[in-house]
């Protein structure tokens, strides 16, 4: 008994021992199921919340062929200010805010082009003796009347109307002739509804280039020409005249496709102002000189109010801004908006090179200072950037009108030579100026 007691004893605490070992391992295990379902629950979470997004993605895919469908289905579908329906889409957002852009740009820029004959008027009007400062105003109203209606009736139509080819040539490349007196501006939908196109804008935009033209030929035959008879071609001159230039370049004809570029003129030094210092110079020399032009001292003739002079002189380089910078024909995207800026300081640079470098001429040759010299040098250079202020630098544009100002000297120098008699110097101005803007 003795001896097995202590063998007992051991055993009993190999026993406890034992016991103690399998309870800790079961408890350790247990902690680890614990731990293990813990894990596998937040696994199944992740999966169950992964499957929910896999879920909303597929409808987002879904949703997002969907209406790639409809927009292919409806591409050639016109879009409509009245909304989608059978024949019709909706303007997108982005159409939307271009469409308005564009058009508010072209009627802000028309408008100013369309100040420009305040200034047309007050310079004429001013270089010429006050007794026929009133049929000079006159002569100027008649030019923006005649020369809507002329716009209207033909103009548009034999300048931008088409038909055109699919790369966009005008098909006979030398007239259109789709859009007589306004037809297809506008549309007519089968409730009576009216649909509108951007023509409108481009019109009203034009229109004021080709009056703009029409004027210059005012100061050319200024003081001495049949008013019924400057009716007549300023009509011709914004129906006919003026219209079928446009067709040939700006409207995608022939000359169009004579190089590999085409025909550059960014906002019309040939188109618009070599065209008008064209047919003013051919006005001057047909109607013949004022009486005693050539006779008489010189100061007889002299301005009789520089301040219209120079107050023209300013609202025409005021002017200037709305027939460069709208030629960019639109706002809609950065890259416009950076050629508008460029266009604007280049114009800028150009008025007040062309001014100082006649100025300078004038001085240098007559030794006095020429205040409308100076003022028609101010309107050369901006004839002279004209064509090109979209495609130079500024330090270009300094050059071109410091040549356009001499230019201008030139010829206006040439034609007192040839005794034709211009008396605001419009050939010099835009015909001559115009010539080498497109040159340059």
């Amino acid at each position: 008994s003795s001896v097995s007691s202590p063998r007992f004893s051991r055993l009993r605490k190999a026993m406890v021992r034992t016991l103690a070992w399998v309870l800790l391992l079961q408890g350790v295990l247990c902690q680890e199921d614990d731990l293990l379902r813990d894990r596998i629950e937040e696994l199944e979470g992740l999966v169950a919340k992964h499957q929910e997004k896999l879920l909303v993605q597929q409808g987002r895919l879904e949703e997002h062929r969907r209406q790639k469908n409809r927009r292919l289905q409806s591409a050639t579908l016109p879009a409509s200010i009245h909304g989608a329906s059978n024949s019709t889409r909706a303007y997108t957002f982005d159409e939307k805010v271009a469409g308005a852009m564009d058009q508010m740009w072209l009627l802000l820029c028309g408008a100013l082009v369309m100040f420009m004959q305040a200034g047309f008027a007050m310079v004429e009007s001013g270089t010429c003796r006050a007794k026929n400062a009133q049929n000079i105003l006159l002569k100027n109203l008649t030019d923006v009347c005649m020369g809507t209606l002329g716009w209207w009736f033909s103009g548009w139509a034999l300048a931008y109307s088409g038909p055109y080819t699919d790369d966009g040539i005008l098909k006979n490349g030398f007239l259109g002739y789709e859009s007589w007196f306004g037809a297809g501006f506008v549309t007519f939908n089968g409730d009576g509804s009216i649909e509108p196109t951007l023509n409108m804008a481009n019109w009203f935009f034009q229109w004021t280039f080709c009056s703009a033209a029409a004027t210059i030929v005012s100061g050319g035959v200024a003081e001495r020409v049949n008013f019924l008879g400057y009716c007549i071609f300023s009509f011709l001159m914004t129906s006919f005249v003026y219209p079928i230039i446009v067709a040939w370049t700006w409207g995608y004809g022939f000359l169009s496709t004579i190089t590999r570029t085409g025909f550059m003129d960014f906002a019309g030094s040939g188109i618009a102002h070599m065209t008008g210092g064209v047919a003013a110079l051919v006005g001057a020399a047909m109607a013949g000189p004022r009486k005693g032009r050539f006779e008489l001292p010189e100061d007889y003739f002299a301005a009789h109010s520089l301040p219209l002079v120079v107050f023209g002189t300013l609202i025409l380089w005021f002017g200037w801004y709305g027939f460069n910078c709208g030629s960019t024909l639109g706002l809609s995207d950065i890259a416009t908006g950076f050629m508008a800026a460029q266009v604007a300081m280049n114009t800028t640079i150009a008025a007040a090179s062309g001014g100082i470098s006649v100025f300078v001429i004038r001085y240098v040759i007559k030794k006095k200072y020429d205040i409308a010299g100076m003022c028609n040098g101010i309107l050369a250079g901006l004839v002279s950037i004209t064509a090109g202020c979209g495609n130079v630098e500024c330090g270009s544009a300094c050059f071109i009108a410091m040549i356009g100002g001499a230019v201008y000297f030139a010829a206006s120098e040439g034609l007192k030579m040839l005794q034709i008699d211009d008396p605001i110097d419009a050939f010099a101005v835009h015909g001559a100026a115009g010539a080498w803007g497109v040159l340059a």
